[in-house]
């Protein structure tokens, strides 16, 4: 690894912060002495109580500082820059998630567009020496070379949340080149593990067997088109976004995207025989999931798959979690934290 990690003499603002991804970042920058600044909404998409679990483990800390508040709220956003300055900002708050895009657009446009300008207007006028926000894999649409490489041709997103995502990066790069506001775009690829999101296909698929349900499954019963995706464990995601903080982008336009996934593509089908396995491991029993096959959704793309190089080569990095020691993780964390074992 060549970068030198987080600057303990800096105040990191993390949105986002009860959420998955800004859970573990926070938690981590904290672990190693930082100063925290989480912003979050706790809104209802998914369980509040796994957000609040998430927050309180970062409220124990004396370094954490907790706003409970909406980014697309401009004056809230403008004052914690105002009353607490931070050096580097990680733009991680976002209505997530791909076909819930069609059922409520307007989520996506007040918390990805309104909010996202409202934090890189803030950069503007209370600049910051790197602001760091989540894009995603869903940019790259129905693109079929793969790996995919930041360069491709990202113009024909196929969904609202990608879209939304792909603005981001305009907005990002504009903003850069106007008012030299050092920015870097982070493409998550399919991140899972313990205390993650209930609303990730592997994630229901557990909620759905324990409840007696089958799991649908959105792919051919033939597997002829077999869905493929790089799922990403968190701890690989954390390693990336920290080895980037201290490098921020140079040149004329201070403005850089990086794919942040496992570059080893897995098919659905065998991520979830891994998680059948790994709960069964969990539990000492044997699982096998009741399985339902539908037709991929509106928005749905046939496959995900990064190429990791340009991170590789900014930071010396490359994610290495297998999903095998991943869904394992998983696996011990949900049958522990939902006690599964007491229920059987």
């Amino acid at each position: 690894m060549n970068y030198k990690g987080p600057d303990t003499n800096k105040t990191y603002l993390v949105t986002g912060a009860a959420g998955f991804i800004g859970f573990y970042l926070s938690k981590n920058l904290l672990e190693k002495g930082c100063r925290v600044i989480g912003i979050d909404n706790l809104n209802e998409y998914y369980d509040v109580n796994l957000k609040l679990t998430r927050l309180e483990k970062l409220k124990a800390r004396e370094q954490f500082t907790f706003i409970k508040g909406d980014i697309a709220d401009k004056d809230l956003v403008t004052n914690v820059f105002k009353e607490y300055t931070p050096e580097i900002v990680v733009n991680l708050a976002a209505q997530a998630g791909v076909r819930y895009s069609i059922e409520d657009p307007d989520a996506y446009i007040q918390s990805n567009i309104i909010g996202f300008f409202n934090i890189i207007e803030a950069c503007r006028h209370y600049p910051v020496e790197h602001l760091l926000y989540a894009s995603s894999s869903s940019v790259y649409g129905a693109n079929k070379k793969v790996p995919f490489e930041e360069t491709d041709f990202v113009d024909q997103p196929v969904s609202l949340y990608a879209s939304t995502k792909k603005s981001n990066e305009l907005m990002a790069h504009t903003y850069s080149h106007l008012y030299q506001i050092p920015a870097t775009g982070l493409r998550f690829f399919t991140v899972y593990g313990p205390m993650g999101r209930p609303d990730m296909a592997y994630f229901g698929f557990a909620n759905k067997h324990f409840a007696g349900d089958p799991i649908h499954i959105f792919n051919n019963a033939d597997f002829d088109n077999d869905l493929y995706r790089d799922f990403t464990y968190i701890d690989d995601i954390i390693e990336g976004i920290e080895g980037l903080l201290s490098v921020p982008p140079q040149g004329e336009v201070q403005h850089k995207i990086y794919n942040i996934g496992n570059n080893k593509p897995e098919k659905l089908m065998t991520f979830i025989e891994t998680l059948e396995k790994s709960l069964s491991n969990a539990l000492e029993e044997e699982i096998i999931f009741e399985k339902s096959f539908e037709p991929l959704k509106p928005g749905d793309v046939p496959a995900t798959y990064a190429s990791t190089d340009r991170l590789h080569d900014a930071i010396g990095f490359r994610p290495k979690t297998s999903i095998a020691d991943g869904l394992q993780r998983f696996a011990n964390w949900y049958v522990e934290y939902y006690k599964i074992k007491d229920q059987r």
